[in-house]
């Protein structure tokens, strides 16, 4: 049986804006469905035939920030969370509430179907009767948390201390762009010597180290929010 398209939730109060994105969305083979406000949205994403949730922050009834958060208690569905206030902290709490991407008005609705696109990839969508493609059996990068040690394509990342810690604790959450901060409290939980606009240095240098081994750059840069390890970009 053939995988069926993705089916997208456009939770956008404002209605041209979700006409346009609707017509983006189905012409790049998806379905989908838009609710106009907050109220009732996470019932919707949890029917359990949404494939992504497309959430505004702000909504009326219910905002987008305590959508989120009742969709991450009990699922794991994808969002992509939009927004017109750019403020650091409205960035931070959407990615800390569990959204697994985050982009800001105004946007290109190209862009957030390719935002779409690549958050599906990472977590694909099956048939309900199809199994799971096997896990590669060895993945670009390994790493050995007993011996510290890390490699990339078989060969040997000669990373510091910190550098692995940081590069294993975005490499657990394959996708999740993280912020400066959550880096510091993933990586280096007792390290009072790290602050956050070291972690740019420590990613410039694994980055560098990446390099020498392979052409790709498996760490993707979120511009004013942070990093995430992207195995599509090691690909």
């Amino acid at each position: 049986m053939a995988a069926k398209d993705p089916h997208i939730l456009i939770v956008e109060d404002e209605t041209a804006l979700a006409a346009v994105l609707q017509d983006y969305v189905t012409a790049a083979g998806m379905q989908a469905t838009h609710l106009d406000r907050g109220t009732g949205a996470a019932e919707r994403a949890l029917a359990g035939d949404v494939d992504l949730v497309v959430l505004d922050l702000m909504l009326p009834g219910v905002d987008g920030l305590s959508l989120c958060r009742e969709i991450r208690a009990v699922s794991d569905v994808p969002i992509v969370m939009t927004t017109a206030r750019v403020e650091e902290i409205d960035r931070l709490l959407g990615l800390e509430m569990g959204a697994d991407d985050y982009l800001c008005k105004p946007y290109s609705p190209r862009e957030l179907v390719a935002r779409i696109k690549a958050v599906l990839r990472r977590r694909p969508v099956l048939d309900p009767g199809a199994r799971p493609a096997p896990a590669p059996s060895a993945a670009r990068l390994q790493l050995d948390r007993e011996a510290w040690r890390a490699s990339y394509d078989g060969m040997r990342l000669d990373l510091t201390r910190r550098e692995y810690q940081l590069l294993d604790a975005m490499a657990a959450r394959p996708g999740r762009v993280f912020s400066r901060d959550q880096l510091l409290d993933l990586a280096f939980p007792d390290d009072a010597e790290v602050f956050d606009r070291t972690i740019d240095s420590h990613v410039r240098n694994i980055r560098r180290k990446i390099a020498a081994i392979s052409p790709s750059d498996p760490i993707r840069s979120v511009y004013g929010v942070g990093y995430a390890f992207d195995p599509d970009a090691a690909k």
